[in-house]
């Protein structure tokens, strides 16, 4: 039997396809000094970027400049593209929205070294951020993060411990990664890239693109993450539409045009708002009384919260703690598939009468 360790390694192999060999290669430039891509465009109004890690990986990044440009896009691809493939693209988005637009690639995509992980693709992401602030001076509130399939995850990731983002872009996203091939609904501690608990800590305006026919995504992810975020923006569901072809679609830039310009007329007054909110400390966490109260972890972080009986020596056999007995009781199976997590009316609450969700 597998572990849980051993699942989510098995998820993230089938979660990565970086395109072998890589489209493009990054090489120092004996005139300028600067890097350049090999197999991209000359582009001078584009920086090729090498960005450090917390995990020891180097990735590659393309900064993409636009003079216009009143709010900077951080772009996070699916997980069978590469740079080289998505210049094109960059330069499309980069001149249609108005905006300045960084891409990266994910540790072991394209020029970038190491191997593509979950954690890797956090660290990944983290990484560039702090490039943008640092090298380029943009700040949170002039920028939107944008995942596409898998990026999603690294997306939400980041954009959960920034409060005073400007914008979320969702294309094609997944609620988890056991959730697409699975079809479950309800997460386990191995899953990977756990959107469907990230979506509820993000706080600004989240725009969900997807297409009513994605055969690899299926649209029921798109549709319950708007209806998780805490301020979903008007969705974009396109008719028809697949997992990599959405681009395609007239419909797609102009709702995406439209999503930008609104957030480019944010007034100050609201941003204000946010910035003091986020500053104002937290609220004291729900305290749990630790004498009726007993936290039994398993190996693998899954935590469950019991009551302790009200009596000392009690066998659940009183008045007061007859309640917890009957939780304790397990039904007997009604059908021989019950492990397959197929049959709902198994896995019932004696005490309460609630059903698996």
């Amino acid at each position: 039997m597998l572990s849980g360790c051993s699942v989510s390694s098995l998820a993230a192999r089938f979660a990565f396809f970086p395109p072998d060999p890589a489209t493009y290669a990054v090489r120092k430039d004996e005139a300028t000094g600067r890097l350049v891509a090999s197999g991209v465009p000359r582009d001078n109004a584009m920086d090729v970027l090498l960005v450090d890690t917390r995990r020891g990986n180097k990735v590659v990044a393309f900064y993409l400049r636009n003079p216009c440009a009143r709010l900077t896009v951080l772009y996070s691809h699916g997980n069978a593209a590469d740079l080289g493939q998505l210049y094109d693209l960059f330069v499309q988005l980069k001149v249609n929205l108005k905006v300045n637009l960084m891409g990266y690639d994910y540790s072991g995509y394209g020029a970038s070294t190491g191997k593509p992980s979950e954690e890797n693709t956090y660290a990944d992401i983290e990484a560039v951020y702090q490039c943008l602030e640092t090298e380029y001076g943009i700040s949170q509130e002039n920028l939107i993060l944008y995942g596409q399939s898998v990026g999603s995850g690294p997306t939400l990731h980041l954009a959960s411990r920034l409060p005073r983002l400007r914008g979320v872009v969702l294309h094609s996203a997944i609620l988890s990664g056991l959730r697409v091939v699975c079809h479950v609904n309800f997460t386990f501690c191995f899953d990977i890239y756990k959107n469907v608990k990230k979506i509820k800590k993000v706080k600004c305006p989240v725009l969900v693109i997807h297409g009513t026919d994605d055969d690899v995504v299926n649209w029921s992810h798109g549709n319950e993450l708007w209806k998780l975020a805490r301020e979903p923006y008007d969705p974009l569901w396109i008719k028809g539409g697949g997992h990599c072809n959405l681009e395609l679609y007239p419909d797609f830039i102009r709702h995406l045009s439209k999503f930008i310009r609104e957030m480019e007329s944010i007034t100050t007054k609201t941003m204000l708002k946010k910035i003091r909110q986020s500053l104002q400390p937290t609220k004291a966490a729900h305290r749990v009384n630790t004498a009726t109260t007993t936290t039994f972890t398993t190996n693998c972080c899954c935590r469950i919260r019991v009551r302790k009986p009200t009596c000392p020596s009690c066998n659940f056999s009183c008045s007061c703690c007859y309640g917890l007995r009957n939780c304790f009781t397990l039904p007997k199976f009604k059908c021989p598939a019950c492990l397959s997590f197929s049959c709902r009316g198994c896995f019932k609450c004696c005490c309460c009468g609630g059903g698996a969700s």
